[in-house]
């Protein structure tokens, strides 16, 4: 347990300071959200969870409250940054999209735990797809592109890792870049079009489209080693870096605190996804094992693109860090995944 633990406190102890530095009332939100998630691990050594998700209903339950969820934030949700994934209660707002990812990671353990021998077939490979864009199509109406490519990362990634085939594996490439073509066409809107050409033409558009990314870069690259200092960096401090505190915390910090920060935090994600991983190989039972697999997707696919959208390489589609961007439903869902995770250490 300690494995996870340490590297965790270690990524959210640089995010909140990192947060402080940008914004006093945001650290003191954030805060809040690392106590509720402290004391959901805390839940989670007191119960034992393995046995909540033992009951196949009440993981199929948990699935049709997410589709539930999407459908009242796509209907009755209000605008918020150009979405329509949000539920708004007073003062709280709670993106539906999170409690999703955790309900298709669960709902997937229980199925590919029965079936994962038979994924070669065509039948349960099209099951699992209307899983994924059940909730797909939903997150892709409101429009979230980014959540929507973390749901298809689910799916994809428990096929893969369940022994799909090669030949298989090639046909699915193939529907892949045809349903690509598609939505390229019918369902990406302009903005979005253009956040995934400024990857290959990084040098047009620096005061619009490319310019988070340009930012990112400068604030990246004039760190140094050290970095400039709490509170100095010039693109954070000064309003040129946008989102600091979500999309490109990463870039702040290491401004801030420099590579050597940046390199802490990356190492402390890698060891917390090898002790998932050990966890994993040491569960006693298939769905205990895929838990641990969908959880190491989740945070994969959040680390990846947005690392590689922090430093150029990827569209910037807004996916938080794991841990380290600000955010309550982000990191409420993150801590929910953990505390599962270490029930499935202590119990089994």
């Amino acid at each position: 347990m300690k494995k996870v633990i340490i590297p965790l406190i270690l990524i959210l102890f640089f995010g909140w300071l990192e947060i402080f530095s940008i914004s006093e009332n945001l650290a003191r939100l954030q805060l809040l959200w690392i106590i509720l998630g402290f004391l959901i691990l805390i839940f989670s050594f007191k119960t034992n969870l393995r046995n909540i998700f033992n009951y196949p209903w009440f993981i199929k339950l948990l699935y049709l409250i997410a589709l539930l969820l999407l459908l009242i934030s796509l209907f009755f949700g209000p605008v918020i940054r150009g979405t329509k994934g949000w539920i708004v209660l007073g003062p709280f707002r709670f993106q539906p999209v999170e409690f999703a990812k955790i309900a298709l990671v669960l709902i997937y353990a229980n199925y590919f735990s029965k079936k994962h021998i038979f994924v070669a077939s065509w039948k349960i490979i099209f099951e699992s797809f209307i899983l994924f864009i059940s909730l797909g199509i939903l997150v892709l109406l409101q429009p979230d592109l980014g959540s929507f490519l973390i749901l298809f990362g689910i799916w994809f990634g428990f096929l893969l890792l369940s022994g799909l085939p090669g030949k298989k594996i090639i046909t699915a490439i193939l529907i892949f870049i045809i349903l690509g073509i598609i939505g390229w066409n019918y369902f990406l809107k302009d903005y979005q079009k253009q956040r995934i050409l400024a990857v290959f033409y990084p040098e047009k558009n620096a005061l619009t489209i490319n310019y988070s990314t340009i930012q990112s870069k400068i604030a990246i690259g004039s760190s140094g080693f050290w970095g400039k200092g709490f509170k100095q960096g010039t693109q954070t401090q000064l309003g040129f870096l946008t989102e600091p505190s979500t999309d490109f915390i990463f870039s702040a910090l290491v401004e801030e605190w420099g590579l050597i920060v940046g390199i802490i935090v990356i190492l402390s994600f890698l060891f917390l996804i090898f002790g998932i991983i050990k966890i994993g190989i040491m569960a006693n039972n298939n769905f205990l094992k895929f838990i641990c697999l969908g959880t190491i997707i989740v945070f994969g696919l959040h680390f990846v693109i947005n690392l590689g959208s922090t430093l150029g390489i990827l569209p910037v589609i807004g996916v938080p860090f794991p841990f380290l961007s600000y955010g309550g439903s982000n990191l409420l869902i993150n801590f929910l995944l953990i505390s599962i995770i270490l029930s499935v250490a202590k119990y089994a």
